[in-house]
Parts: structure tokens; C-alpha cells; sequence
């Protein structure tokens, strides 16, 4: 049977008891499943000879030859077939420790904290005096212990008084009797603390008694008492069981070195002893060293979300695997904390349990960024178009992305936790609103460019046109092309808006915004036709229509009975009416108010000094025509005489009769003559004639011209060696 000193001679606490109990003893995982017992009295009254016998223990006893002390400090070891520790303490009033009674305080302080059952060993005779039953010693522990009982209902400690050498004359009863009238008289006397002035002795203690007979004069009556006393320690089914639920420490066994070894550490520094401090004291410790290692695991395990968040990814089953990691490290502790006081217990394991989810919501955070960017990732990825479907698949994408972060978000959450993704939602829902608008507002964008498209290939091809023609209803004209244009674009703008899931008022912002732009539209090109060559052209071409061509189209041929004036004046009054025309568009400005819904309309194209300028060059260009058609006039009046002709075939005959025989003779020039006959003939039957001379004769001129200037320069050049030579001489 291994002993072990817990408290050595020097007040040394052991530091072997927490190994001996978990390898030697093997209590270690007994919870609960143990008792206490200690023994208190004086020296060589058999404490540890009784010990012995009740627990099969193995104490040093007092040998027959001599009576001395045998046991020094306070020695422990396991009952025999049972979980019951067996503590055998130094006796009192030993004349090796002479009048030093600190470690006797001590150590009965001791016995009587740790112990559930205190065997009190006294003589019979001894019972009734006040030193020799040691009621001194025993008021000084109840007295500096007054303080272990702070709280209600803290486990009682049972005093066993053991009567050695009982002989039955003075009944058991009356000896408990006395020993309890001693007792109560030792508490009333005691100072405690104002909390416990009414206390009684009973609320902390319990009592009991046996009697013993002598070991020697009545060893079979002993050996009977003994064994009846030691199945009141073993035998559970036994009515006086002394080891009652209610006085267990409430210590599990691998706690109890711990538990032990701090009561001494009290006791020797003369502080107050409180047990239910000192119960948290070791529950704290406990608790802190079965976290510590069950943190180091739960690490681990959470690093494996680390690697994978950090990399960007979303862990779909982070709340259950944290939920899983969570449960199982609070069942460990729960199996290895729990025997511990349940007050520190609970609190410590709130405090394990506010850790763990610490250490996982570093991670939590981290799962809802990288969530947040998947599921804007998601809806990019399921909507990236802007096709006839694009309300549709928009609002598709948004919920599915939205149900994404929702789902995986909620299911991310820690059980237990006080954790919340309402703000991350909430900033994600931000996001995604401002991705919707965005997406929204490039679709409005590439609508806007698609209607400028629209009005430009609907109104600039057909504003060219009717401004080309010499129609008095030409704004008339523009303006019901315009309408029809804007009608076409409200239907397309309307569809396409609807389809895009823009709201009613925004669509016929967008409608009455289109309308100004396809105005603005037709500004632009009207005002690109009305510069100031387009315009100049347009008026010359009114001119020329009217002045150069008759009324079926054909080219005049200028004669000298033409009205050259009359057809000069009226084409250019309607060239200066055209001007008139374009320069302000003329149009019910009432009705294209309300179309456009605008207040105010600037109708003016041309600028009055722009109009002043055109109009001096349309003047000086149509005089130029009306010059040349009166140089025609005089040209075509100077006729050759007949008689002059018949002169001239007369006196040239021969020479035209060895022209006429050369070209019949000369293939060539037959060829030839043919071709100018021809030439001269449709250029009479076309009535072209008159155009072709005036051609020939400004080709005729511009020839002479050139050659006159090319001349000029020659003799200039030949000029110039001359001055040279003369200014030499």
C-alpha cells in the first residue's frame, strides 16, 4: 500500500501527490467517486493503529518498547479495494513538538477542510476535560476556521468521536452528551463574524459516536467494534453510512492535490481560510489548464478555414463545421471541467465558449467579405447583357445574388453567438443597388446612343431633301417629318424603358427628354444646310432653274427677242424669296411648344448679318449670269448678209470643189467630215449650238489668255540681258 507525506516535518508541501493519485493510486478519473477521512487526537492514542485496521493501511505504529511519535506531518494513502484517501495526522500535545502548537493548528486547520469525515481519537477519561479531549486546540480551529463557512449551505464536516478504551459505565449517550455540551460552549464562545452570530454549530457540523473497548483486555469486543465501524465506512447500503452525499467537497478526484495543496498554502500564510474560495481557486486553475490545452486543438482545427479564406474562397459550411468544432470542444471540457465547483465551472465555460467563437469571428468576418464579392461576382456573371430580356434578367440576377449572400451568410452564424450579418448585408445590398444602377445607366447610356442613331438616320437624309426643294411648304413639310420621327422614337423609347424596368415618371422624363434631343437633332442639321455655301447654292439653283431653263426644262438659247429682264427679275425674286424662306423657320410655334414641351423656341436659322452677306453674293452671281445672257443676245443679232454668200461660193468654186473632191478621195477625211456633220447636226436639232459656241468661245479665250501671259513672261526674260548690259556700260 503506498504512502506518500503530503506535509512534511517542515511544512513542505509535496509536490508528488497530484502523480501519486492519478499513477499510483489510479483516482484520476474517479470525478466524484471518492471520500476523505483524516484523524485528529492526540499523540499514541492509536490513531494510526485504528487506521490501519478500518482502511488496511500500512501507517507506522507505536512499538510496544517505547512510546514515541510515529507519525511526523500528515501522511496519506489509499483505503484497500476502495476510493477512499486515508489521512494520518501528527497527534497533539507530543512532547517532540513541546509547547509549539502551530503546526498542531495547522494541521487540524487542515484535516478539518479537506476531510469529510474527522475521526476525533480520545480516551474515555478523557471526555469532560477540556485539555485532554483537546477542546482547546479544537476551539482555536473552530474559531480561526469561523470564516470557512461564509455561505449557506456549504458541505458540513462530520466529527467522529472515537472513545478508546470504552467500558460501557457511563453510557455512550451521556458521554455524546457531554462532548456536545463542551462543543456548544466552545462555539458560543468564539468571536465570528457578525453575518454568523446566530449561527449554530449544527449548520456546519454533524456529529456521531462510537465506543471502542480496550485492543488488549478486550481484544474480540474491539476487533467486532472495529469491523462494525469499518463497514459503516465501506458499506454503502449501511443505515449509518458516514459518508453522506452532503458532505463531499464538491472537489473531483484529479483536483483534489491542487485543491489540497492550496488549503496548506493558506493555512501556512495565516490568511483566512474560505473553502468555497478556495474550491473556486482550483476550479479556476483547472479550468484554465483544460481550456488552454482544448484552445490548442480548437486552433488547429480553425487554421484549416484560414488557408482556404484567406485565398478569397467561401467556405459553404463554415457554421456547421464551426458549430461542430464548437460542440465538440465544450463536451471535452464539459467531461473534464464539470466536476469541478459549478459556479466557477459555469462561468469559465462561458468564458472557453466566448473564446472559441472570438477566434472563429475573425474568420466569420472574413467568409462575408469574400461572400460579398462572390455574389457580386454572381450577378455579373448572370446578367452581361443588355438584350430585349434585360428587366427580367436583371431582377433575376439581383435576387439570386441577394438570396446567395442571405443563405450562405445565415448559415455561416454561430449558433449560441452573439454574432450578426445585418451590417455586411446591409452593405452588400448597398453594393449590389449601386451595381443594379450602374448596369441600369449603361443601358440608358447605349439607349441614348441608339436614339441619336435613330434620329439622325430618320431626320437628316429627309431634312436634306426638303430643303433642296423649291417647296414654299418646306417647314410644314419638316416639321410633319419631325412629329412622325418623334412618334417613332417615343414607341421604340417606350418599349425599350418598359423592358428595362424603368418607372412610369422616369419614362416620360426620358419621352419629353428624347423629344427636346430630336429637336436639337433637327437644329443641328438644318443649321449644317444653312451655312453659308449651302445656302448660297441653294439660291443659285432656285436662279438658274428659273432664269437658264424654260418651262419644259430645256436649256435657253439666248436670241434677241428673249425677255432677258423680265426673266431676270423673277428669278431672282425667287431666289431672294427662298432666302426669306429659310432664314426663319415658319411654323405654328404654339403647336411645337407643347410637343416639345419647352417654353421657348429660337426659330431663327440666319442671322441678319449673315443674310445681308449671302444676299450681296447670290446678287453679284446672278448679275454675272444676266451679263452673259445679254452678251449672247448682241452676238446672236450680227448676221452675215446673203448676197455676201453667193459671192463667196462663187469666187471660192474652185478651190471648194478640190476640197470637196480631196475629202472624197481620202477615206480619212470622208470619216471625218462625216463626224462633223453629224456633230453639227444634233447640235441643231438639240438646239446646243448656242451653248457650244459659248463654251468654245470662253475655252477660245482662257486659250489666249494663258498664251498672251506665257508670251509676257518671254519677253520679260529677253528684256532683262539687255538692262544688264546697258547698266554695265
Amino acid at each position: 500500500m503506498f504512502e506518500i507525506q503530503v506535509v512534511d516535518g517542515d511544512q513542505k508541501f509535496s509536490n508528488e501527490l497530484s502523480s501519486v493519485l492519478n499513477e499510483k493510486w489510479e483516482l484520476g478519473d474517479k470525478g466524484f467517486q471518492y471520500n476523505v477521512v483524516a484523524v485528529f487526537g492526540s499523540q499514541s492514542t492509536g490513531k494510526s493503529t485504528l487506521l490501519n485496521l478500518l482502511f488496511e493501511s500500512q501507517f507506522d505504529v507505536m512499538k510496544e518498547t517505547g512510546r514515541q511519535q510515529t507519525t511526523k506531518g500528515i501522511w496519506m494513502c489509499k483505503a484497500k479495494n476502495s476510493s477512499i484517501l486515508v489521512m494520518d495526522v501528527e497527534g497533539t500535545d507530543g512532547r517532540e513538538r513541546g509547547e509549539d502548537q502551530d503546526f498542531e493548528r495547522k494541521s487540524a486547520l487542515f484535516s478539518l477542510a479537506t476531510s469529510q469525515v474527522l475521526i476525533v481519537n480520545m480516551w474515555e477519561n478523557m471526555v469532560g476535560l477540556y485539555n485532554g479531549a483537546n477542546m482547546g486546540l479544537l476551539k482555536t480551529v473552530l474559531e480561526v476556521n469561523v470564516n470557512l463557512f461564509q455561505q449557506q449551505g456549504a458541505p458540513k464536516t462530520c466529527l467522529l468521536f472515537v472513545i478508546r478504551d470504552f467500558t460501557g459505565q457511563t453510557p455512550l449517550l451521556k458521554l455524546a452528551e457531554t462532548l456536545i455540551s463542551d462543543l456548544e460552549k466552545i462555539w458560543a464562545s468564539i468571536g465570528k463574524p457578525s453575518a454568523k452570530q446566530d449561527s449554530k454549530l449544527t449548520d456546519f457540523f454533524t456529529f456521531d459516536y462510537v465506543g471502542l473497548p480496550h485492543k488488549i483486555y478486550a481484544s474480540q469486543q474491539f476487533q467486532e467494534q472495529v469491523q462494525s465501524l469499518k463497514d459503516r465506512f465501506y458499506n454503502q447500503e449501511n443505515p449509518g453510512f458516514l459518508f453522506k452525499p452532503n458532505l463531499h467537497k464538491g472537489i473531483p478526484a484529479d483536483g483534489f492535490p491542487h485543491f489540497a495543496e492550496a488549503i496548506w498554502e493558506k493555512i501556512v500564510s495565516n490568511r483566512d481560510l474560505d473553502l468555497p474560495t478556495q474550491q473556486q481557486l482550483l476550479a479556476q486553475y483547472r479550468c484554465d489548464e483544460i481550456s488552454k490545452v482544448l484552445l490548442d486543438k480548437f486552433g488547429v482545427l480553425v487554421k484549416t478555414l484560414k488557408t482556404q479564406l484567406e485565398a478569397g474562397k467561401v467556405v459553404d459550411i463554415f457554421g456547421q463545421e464551426a458549430e461542430k468544432w464548437v460542440n465538440d470542444a465544450l463536451a471535452s471540457f464539459d467531461t473534464d471541467a464539470g466536476r469541478y465547483n459549478p459556479q466557477v465551472f459555469k462561468e469559465k465555460r462561458a468564458e472557453f465558449k466566448s473564446r472559441m467563437f472570438a477566434m472563429l469571428h475573425v474568420y466569420f468576418v472574413l467568409q462575408l467579405r469574400n461572400l460579398h464579392k462572390q455574389a457580386l461576382g454572381l450577378f455579373e456573371s448572370l446578367f452581361h447583357s443588355l438584350d430585349l430580356e434585360f428587366a427580367e434578367k436583371l431582377d433575376k440576377a439581383q435576387k439570386e445574388a441577394m438570396t446567395k449572400f442571405d443563405v450562405v451568410a445565415t448559415h455561416s452564424l454561430l449558433i449560441g453567438s452573439d454574432w450578426s450579418c445585418s451590417e455586411e448585408t446591409h452593405a452588400f445590398k448597398q453594393d449590389l443597388d449601386d451595381l443594379v444602377k450602374k448596369k441600369k445607366k449603361e443601358a440608358l447610356e447605349q439607349l441614348a446612343k441608339d436614339m441619336d442613331q435613330l434620329l439622325v438616320e430618320k431626320l437628316q437624309e429627309p431634312i436634306q431633301l426638303e430643303l433642296n426643294q423649291e417647296n414654299p411648304q418646306v417647314w410644314s413639310q419638316i416639321v410633319e417629318r419631325f412629329e412622325e420621327t418623334v412618334k417613332e422614337a417615343q414607341v421604340y423609347l417606350t418599349d425599350k424603358l418598359n423592358k428595362l424596368g424603368i418607372t412610369e415618371e422616369l419614362i416620360a422624363s426620358s419621352i419629353t427628354k428624347t423629344k427636346q434631343q430630336a429637336w436639337q437633332q433637327l437644329l443641328v442639321v438644318v443649321r449644317q444646310e444653312l451655312q453659308d455655301s449651302p445656302l448660297l447654292e441653294k439660291l443659285m439653283r432656285a436662279f438658274e432653274t428659273k432664269f437658264r431653263y424654260d418651262e419644259k426644262g430645256m436649256p435657253r438659247v439666248w436670241s434677241p427677242s428673249d425677255p432677258v429682264d423680265v426673266l431676270y427679275a423673277s428669278a431672282k425674286e425667287l431666289g431672294l424669296e427662298l432666302l426669306e424662306r429659310l432664314c426663319k423657320m415658319q411654323v405654328d410655334e404654339t403647336r411645337l411648344k407643347q410637343l416639345l414641351e419647352m417654353d421657348k423656341l429660337d426659330l431663327e436659322l440666319v442671322q441678319m448679318t449673315r443674310r445681308i452677306k449671302i444676299q450681296e453674293k447670290f446678287q453679284k452671281q446672278a448679275d454675272a449670269f444676266y451679263v452673259d445672257a445679254k452678251r449672247s443676245t448682241v452676238q446672236s443679232r450680227a448676221e452675215i448678209p446673203p448676197w455676201f454668200i453667193i459671192l463667196t461660193i462663187v469666187l471660192g468654186w474652185n478651190e471648194l470643189m478640190y476640197v470637196i473632191f480631196g475629202i472624197l478621195n481620202n477615206p480619212l477625211l470622208i470619216t471625218l467630215t462625216v463626224l462633223l456633220l453629224s456633230g453639227g447636226y444634233f447640235l441643231w436639232y438639240t438646239n446646243l449650238y448656242g451653248p457650244f459656241l459659248q463654251v468654245a468661245k470662253v475655252t477660245f479665250q482662257e486659250i489666249s489668255k494663258q498664251a498672251m501671259t506665257q508670251v509676257n513672261q518671254a519677253m520679260q526674260k529677253l528684256q532683262k540681258p539687255e538692262e544688264i548690259e546697258l547698266n554695265d556700260r
